[in-house]
């Protein structure tokens, strides 16, 4: 390069960044600051920029964000708007030293996300890496902890294609018009998680089978296949509550079909499964098969309901039924349409739904999705656009008319759908899985991360493929992961069709037993766990929390994602390496080692640790949730330093909307220590359901690995003796 045209080029940039400065400058001088009804700031390139932002996608109550009132006190975080080179809307962040940012959703890497680069833009991304820029969902939402453990949270409200920065600070550049960003400060973590609930919302309360174990391939069939794998888990004293269908019980994978050859009767497959103590879960993906006769294609076309190209005629991409048109979930029509479709396809038994595919995904084009400049035509208050601007609620949209058609359905129950696409605020319709993974250690490792900053981003019912989707692994692996999988959220084993079998006994004898362990753990903590999800139905806390969250101020446990909390209480220490040679951060404390089979142990599980000043309840091992009454009741207790012990017991019916109307019991219960006795009590309740006649079983935790033990009636005062501590299993 000459001299003359480097110093060209040296001046054009000059020139640029002027241009650039100058432009921040003035949208700085420009932007606004208002105050929401909850209290935290939403800012603006200018006025005229928010009255003309488009409607919230992400806010459970839209309005909310149009209730604004004029601040003086807009708080530390002050955004700066501008735009780059690229035309995009720009707003930049700048952080204090010592920052932790975190969230930004669906992505995977570690838990501290500081230097990464991500995008907003629902991708289908098979076999993923650390690299891969977006995944399958966008949450253009960052958490930020600073050093001192106070946390503010940073949301950009765009449905757009959204890159999200953290390499220098906080900057989110997106397409499309200018957009608000919602500021929420708090004390802690916990507060801005709280807030961040309380703009978008939190998960509906699960059905309790939904939070037992689920086994799923692609595909199981014949209808002789599924019922030898669920036979296989109660011959095997396996734990498992539901099996799931994926593509191929399809006739030739038109949704809302059955495949007469291999399900002749699904009805009837679906009450063997029943009588078995199983819940079925069918795949639906978006893909309408293109086909005159086709019942769902000719009542979606006589709805005029299909997605359009630019030019106004309907849009068609290949996907797996061959060429398919897709619905245009922005309808209020089209969503009731579709809604109405599941009517007679969950009275044949079918107890929840799994959306896939609907990024939405399209095969032989090299953007893996549909135009961007497709056609929605919207309704309500949502106005006609581009599928540039609707691509990444397009998996949340459909998630909400399927829960919708469920819920109808079966208007008794709790719905439950699974989505692989959605959006922040999606949290509301479906509960939602890493996606295609690999039977790999990366992808294990990758698991307790991408499961805890989904949970950070608003989505606490989570988790990945155990086993791996992609490829077979070992049985090392295997058993590694389901320790790690059975104590995540959302806990499915799966795998992709041509593998190995990969059910729990498919290795050998020390994989089934360790598997067996494992999946007798999580159940054992059902009743721990469904607490922990009535507390997210109503506060938006995460289930599984970063460690972190046990001292938000202590820097060593900023980057800590080999452990994971479940709740405040219950530490979980994986190992997610071949060696298992990695030393995990703990908190400081006295944290107890747990073990919920009687001094049993197995090398390939995670340790479990409760907290000093803790109680969990805990039940007996099942072979699926409601298989029999919680009793008896096991309470263990951990005191803290001063003698003292709390923790909370959620019940209600397990399903159903009783509990909405006070049908559910909540209890805490309290621990303290005079001298060498333990004085166990209910310190409150809550809700108008009868306390049920049970033992309780009340297991006090010394330093030393010994427990002291006491048997009595829940309701009681129980007195536990500590002279009368031994090791668990003598």
């Amino acid at each position: 390069m000459s001299n003359a045209h480097s110093r060209r080029t040296r001046a054009a940039q000059l020139s640029l960044m002027l241009t650039m400065i100058s432009v921040a400058a003035t949208h700085a001088a420009a932007q606004v600051a208002t105050k929401l009804p909850t209290g935290a700031i939403r800012w603006d390139a200018s006025e005229e920029a928010a009255r003309g932002a488009l409607p919230s996608m992400s806010f459970a109550n839209p309005t909310h964000r149009e209730r604004r009132e004029p601040t003086t006190k807009a708080g530390p975080v002050k955004p700066v708007f501008s735009t780059d080179g690229q035309g995009r809307s720009v707003v930049a962040i700048s952080v204090e030293g010592g920052t932790s940012l975190y969230g930004t959703g669906e992505n995977a890497g570690s838990l501290l996300r500081n230097g990464r680069t991500v995008e907003a833009w629902n991708t289908d991304a098979y076999g993923y890496r650390e690299e891969t820029k977006s995944l399958y969902q966008s949450h253009p939402w960052v958490l930020a902890v600073r050093a001192d453990g106070s946390a503010f949270g940073v949301l950009a409200d765009t449905t757009w294609r959204c890159e999200i920065s953290l390499v220098d600070g906080i900057t989110f550049a997106a397409d499309g018009p200018a957009f608000p960003v919602i500021v929420m400060e708090g004390k802690t973590p916990q507060d801005v998680m709280m807030q961040l609930a309380a703009h978008i919302g939190t998960i509906e309360l699960p059905p309790l089978w939904a939070i037992g174990y689920h086994q799923c391939r692609y595909s199981y069939y014949p209808e002789a296949r599924v019922m030898e794998v669920a036979e296989g888990f109660r011959a095997h004293s396996i734990p498992c509550d539901v099996i799931w269908f994926d593509i191929d019980y399809m006739h030739g994978y038109r949704v809302f079909t059955f495949d007469s050859s291999h399900f002749p009767e699904p009805k009837r497959t679906n009450d063997e499964l029943h009588d078995l103590g199983f819940r079925t879960i069918w795949m639906i993906d978006p893909g309408v098969k293109a086909e005159s006769g086709y019942s769902v294609f000719d009542s979606g076309s006589a709805g005029e309901h299909w997605v359009n190209k630019a030019d106004g005629s309907v849009y068609t991409g290949e996907v797996w039924p061959g060429q398919c048109v897709f619905p245009d979930y922005t309808r209020p029509e089209t969503r009731v349409w579709w809604a109405g479709l599941y009517t007679s396809f969950m009275a044949t038994g079918i107890d929840g739904v799994w959306n896939d595919m609907n990024e939405p995904a399209i095969f032989n084009v090299p953007s893996k999705t549909m135009p961007e400049d497709n056609q929605h035509r919207g309704g309500g208050d949502l106005s006609a656009g581009p599928h540039a601007r609707y691509h990444n609620v397009y998996g949340m949209l459909m998630a909400m008319a399927t829960k919708d058609g469920i819920a109808a359905a079966n208007p008794e129950k709790r719905p439950f759908v699974l989505t692989r696409a959605n959006y922040i605020g999606g949290h509301r319709y479906a509960a939602t899985w890493t996606g295609d993974n690999a039977a790999e250690w990366y992808d294990l490792e990758n698991s307790i991360p991408m499961a805890l900053n989904l949970g950070l981003s608003g989505q606490p019912f989570c988790g990945p493929d155990i086993g791996g989707f992609i490829g077979n692994g070992d049985g090392q692996l295997f058993a590694r992961w389901m320790g790690i999988g059975s104590l995540l959220p959302f806990s499915r084993g799966h795998t992709g069709k041509g593998n190995r079998d990969k059910e729990p006994w498919a290795f050998d004898a020390n994989v089934e037993r360790s598997c067996r362990m494992a999946l007798e753990r999580r159940y054992r903590l059902i009743p721990y766990l469904y607490s922990l999800f009535e507390e997210s139905s109503r506060t938006g806390m995460p289930v599984a929390r970063p460690t972190f969250f046990a001292d938000p101020a202590d820097p060593a446990l900023r980057s800590e994602d080999d452990s994971f909390l479940l709740g405040d209480d219950l530490l979980v220490v994986a190992k997610t390496t071949p060696l298992g040679d990695r030393m995990p951060v703990l908190p400081r404390g006295e944290w107890r080692s747990l073990n919920l089979h009687d001094g049993a142990t197995d090398p390939d599980l995670p340790d479990l640790y409760l907290r000093p000043g803790a109680i969990l309840p805990v039940g007996p091992i099942e072979q699926y949730v409601d298989e029999r009454p919680l009793d008896p009741l096991t309470l263990y207790v951990s005191l803290d330093p001063s003698g003292k012990a709390r923790g909370t017991l959620y019940e209600d019916a397990g399903d159903g909307y009783g509990y909405r109307s006070g049908e559910f019991l909540r209890t805490t219960y309290q621990a303290t220590r005079t001298g060498s006795a333990v004085a166990v009590e209910i310190a409150s309740t809550f809700g108008k359901l009868a306390r049920p006649e049970r033992s309780i079983v009340v297991r006090v935790m010394l330093d030393d690995g010994r427990e002291a033990v006491a048997i009595s009636k829940d309701g009681q005062t129980i007195s536990v003796d500590l002279a009368t501590a031994k090791l668990p299993g003598q």
